[in-house]
């Protein structure tokens, strides 16, 4: 079995994740379903103090997400549809991330 460690920077973060697989191609293959981008800052207010998120939604919907621990601002991880272990920050038309303000929720919802 073979291994890869990579490292993701997410704000002032660094994040190790360990792929593994029985030979180069399928560790290779493993590395490129985490196919998103280090994560320098966040998109609304620029602050560097940015950390992981994940959430479950209505009991079935899981999110994951990198947030802003000043702004609470966020840009949600998507997958494939082809693929559902392949992640992605999810991004405008323009190429840059979809952040996403944080919005008060509505009591009584």
């Amino acid at each position: 079995m073979l291994q890869l460690m990579i490292t993701k920077r997410i704000g002032r973060r660094q994040f190790h994740f360990t792929v593994q697989g029985p030979n180069l191609h399928e560790v290779v293959a493993e590395y490129d379903r985490l196919s998103f981008p280090d994560v320098a800052a966040c998109g609304l207010c620029g602050s560097d103090n940015l950390d992981l998120s994940s959430r479950l939604a209505q009991d079935k919907f899981k999110y994951t997400s990198v947030k802003c621990l000043d702004c609470r601002g966020d840009v949600t991880f998507g997958k494939t549809q082809k693929d559902d272990q392949t992640y992605f920050l999810r991004k405008k038309d323009n190429g840059e991330l979809d952040w996403q303000a944080w919005k008060k929720p509505v009591e009584g919802k």
